[in-house]
């Protein structure tokens, strides 16, 4: 499955809009009769019932109760990746032996397009090993929103699904034996194709980065490039490692020495005008690249610290191969979220103290 590319649902007020918008379409409601106002200030258990005194008939809410707790469901979807993915859990067995939330056919419920509303941003952005995990509820959101018109309020999920193979039945079928010996060579074929999907989903993924927290000790000018700073940079190993970064028209060397910085410590060493750099300074710029600014590590986070990512956990190669363009594939997908924590792909650059962050809010990370 591939994440969206951008999300068009973005934070509390633009993912009440995207349920009103759906709930006012499945039940043929205007939805100008509800304010902005309240649409963006509530949340989504008291959206939801705003929604309700505008219904003229409540023939389609006869098993209310059940929709409800579906409602308080999605009004509860955490914001942390970690409990996301305990309350995915919960959703993903509940699905496990039915097609839609409520009811007893393939309609699917006002329940249905509420909580796929709500948890939509966070699936749409889970990959590989990941959306392993919770095979139901893809299925589930899948169906959904082939099933409904949302209007293009929510980017389409893209969900990799099997070829068919249907079954010859004109007269020059195959023996069974024949049949079934080709089952096998196509399972296998399908294993294959799956695996080497899965290696090279995790040679681009962020688990083969090592990024750890440091602390500038020193900085200075570089000699021949204005626009560049070289750092020293302590990783609580008992060395310095020297860093260049392109941060002279954003920060003097003062405003640098004994900042707590984001590192990625296992790209190639090389030379920027003459100047050796061991490592990548993360930071976090606005579109016009008019403010930059290094990701912040949360205090209790010790120096040398490696960030970790929730579903992500294979382990980071020695030294990243510059032919194979990791980083360049990997960066596209940095970003802070709309309350500035720093994520790949939505889920957190966490540490045992918290997630790290930076004051400028849906960034680019690089």
């Amino acid at each position: 499955m591939a994440a969206a590319v951008e999300s068009k649902v973005s934070g509390d007020e633009g993912r009440n809009k995207a349920i009103a918008c759906a709930v006012f379409k499945r039940l043929s409601l205007d939805p100008n009769k509800l304010s902005s106002e309240s649409i963006g200030g509530s949340d989504i258990a008291s959206l939801f019932s705003n929604i309700l005194q505008l219904s003229e008939s409540k023939d389609s809410l006869s098993n209310e109760d059940q929709i409800m707790k579906w409602v308080a469901f999605a009004s509860s979807f955490p914001s942390k990746a970690d409990a996301c993915l305990a309350s995915l859990d919960y959703l993903n067995e509940d699905l496990k032996q039915k097609a839609i939330l409520l009811g007893n056919g393939l309609e699917p419920s006002v329940a249905d397009i509420v909580v796929f509303s709500a948890v939509h941003s966070f699936v749409s952005h889970l990959v590989g090993m990941a959306v392993q995990k919770f095979p139901n509820v893809v299925r589930w959101m899948d169906y959904i929103q082939n099933k409904e018109d949302f209007g293009g309020v929510f980017e389409k999920i893209v969900v990799s699904k099997p070829d068919f193979q249907p079954l010859k039945v004109s007269g020059d079928s195959k023996a069974p034996e024949a049949l079934d010996k080709d089952s096998v060579t196509n399972e296998k074929k399908k294993k294959a194709l799956e695996k080497e999907s899965c290696e090279k989903d995790a040679q681009c993924s962020i688990s083969v980065l090592n990024i750890q927290i440091g602390v500038i000790c020193k900085a200075w000018r570089h000699p021949s490039a204005d626009s560049l700073l070289v750092e020293e940079i302590d990783l609580g190993d008992g060395s310095l490692r020297q860093v260049v970064s392109g941060l002279a028209k954003f920060y003097s060397s003062e405003d640098l020495v004994n900042r707590r910085v984001v590192l990625i410590t296992n790209v190639k060493p090389g030379k920027l005008r003459d100047v050796t750099s061991s490592g990548l300074v993360l930071c976090a710029s606005n579109q016009d690249h008019t403010v930059v600014e290094p990701l912040i590590p949360p205090e209790g986070a010790s120096l040398g610290e490696k960030i970790s990512f929730s579903g992500y956990d294979g382990k980071p190669e020695d030294v990243l191969n510059p032919k194979k363009k990791q980083l360049e594939k990997i960066t596209p997908h940095l970003y802070t979220d709309d309350k500035g924590v720093a994520t790949y792909k939505g889920v957190p650059f966490m540490t045992s103290a918290g997630p790290c962050t930076s004051s400028i809010i849906k960034a680019s990370v690089k």
